[in-house]
């Protein structure tokens, strides 16, 4: 397929100048719209996501040599940073402290299977080296991946575990998100893109997530982009400071560059050299989210929590990505967001150290039976 789009490829690569990468975006831009109209037309939660992602998979896969500019990506993040923050009220970490065992427990649970199926796979040897540890760490993906190749693992795959789950649980999260809607029997509300916008807090979410996306590229903090205004949006919104007001066009815009910037990342020689260990990943990649789907069934039977919100709350993708699924679903929105932004903060705080913890004593052990 690639191969007949090689001469189309050449009139578009960005040697030809300033209007081959306006094409580039225009084809990006017109293909994107048809994948949003084909999900939304499924009724699939997220499409705003999905959509700019498959299309961003789909040209790089050609060789279109994308480049998503950072700056906006960031901003992009912060926004999502933002949504997460407004739907973490200060109340909820009352409700995280009344129900603080079943919290940890959750979140350790999703940890522990993410680290032992790494373990496995690497014990196993059936990717080289540690890249099955680093793979498998669940969220915060360009963390681990610039930190497995600090630590010799072959970055071109551990990126593509990475971001190949993150898809995959975003589909899934949007499948079970249309199915349980459907069996709830209720419409979601008809969204209204240009709202009426409140100058004031329009100007402080927009000063928060400037600030924030800058701060975090500045201080050099995995994720900084997105956990400097989460962090700062929740103190800020919990003592009355300020109101968070993120219209859905703003919304839509910065889905389209998450996507995008996942998208990307699949390049034509990343796809082609994941392809030999493509069914390896994919089981150990459904093998994690079966596990999950485990997690959400216990919560589902000794806490009551609902399976949807169940689901969506161990699902082990990005935390922005399961924030834009629940935002269009009808889920308890601070309750997952709390799970997921709990979990992202361990995984932050300690994965790198307990991966090469692993990396070190599993790793080097199969390293070495290896050379043996």
């Amino acid at each position: 397929m690639a191969g007949l789009l090689d001469p189309v490829t050449k009139l578009f690569h960005p040697s030809r100048g300033r209007q081959a990468l306006a094409a580039q975006w225009a084809v990006l831009l017109a293909l994107s719209a048809v994948f949003v109209v084909v999900l939304e037309a499924l009724h699939l939660p997220a499409a705003l996501l999905l959509g700019p992602m498959a299309a961003g998979v789909a040209l790089s896969a050609c060789d279109w040599s994308l480049r998503v500019p950072r700056p906006p990506y960031y901003f992009a993040q912060a926004i999502v940073g933002c949504l997460i923050a407004h739907a973490l009220p200060a109340s909820i970490l009352g409700e995280m402290h009344r129900d603080w065992p079943l919290f940890v427990a959750t979140v350790l649970s999703v940890i522990v299977a993410s680290t032992v199926l790494g373990w496995l796979l690497t014990r196993l040897r059936v990717l080289p080296g540690t890249t099955a540890v680093w793979g498998s760490s669940p969220g915060a993906a360009t963390a681990m991946t610039l930190m497995a190749e600090a630590y010799g693992a072959d970055v071109r795959l551990v990126a593509f575990m990475q971001y190949l789950r993150v898809v995959f649980v975003a589909i899934v999260a949007s499948v079970v998100a249309r199915v349980f809607a459907i069996s709830s029997g209720g419409a979601m509300p008809e969204i209204v893109w240009f709202p009426q916008i409140m100058p004031l807090p329009f100007a402080e979410t927009m000063l928060l997530a400037g600030f924030g996306a800058l701060a975090g590229r500045v201080l050099r903090i995995p994720a900084g982009p997105l956990l400097v205004p989460l962090v700062l949006g929740i103190i800020l919104q919990g003592f009355g400071l300020i109101t968070i007001q993120l219209p859905p066009w703003l919304l839509a815009i910065s889905y389209a560059f998450v996507g995008w910037s996942i998208g990307a990342r699949f390049t034509r020689p990343i796809l082609v050299y994941a392809a030999k260990v493509f069914p390896r990943v994919v089981l150990s990649t459904l093998t994690l989210i079966a596990v999950c789907c485990g997690f959400a069934a216990a919560l589902v039977m000794v806490a009551g929590v609902d399976p949807l919100t169940a689901y969506l709350a161990t699902s082990p993708g990005g935390a922005d990505s399961v924030a834009i699924i629940a935002a269009s679903s009808k889920v308890d929105l601070p309750f997952v967001m709390a799970m997921q932004a709990g979990r992202l903060f361990v995984v932050l705080l300690t994965g790198p150290s307990l991966t090469r913890f692993i990396a070190r004593h599993v790793g080097g052990a199969a390293t070495a039976e290896a050379e043996a």
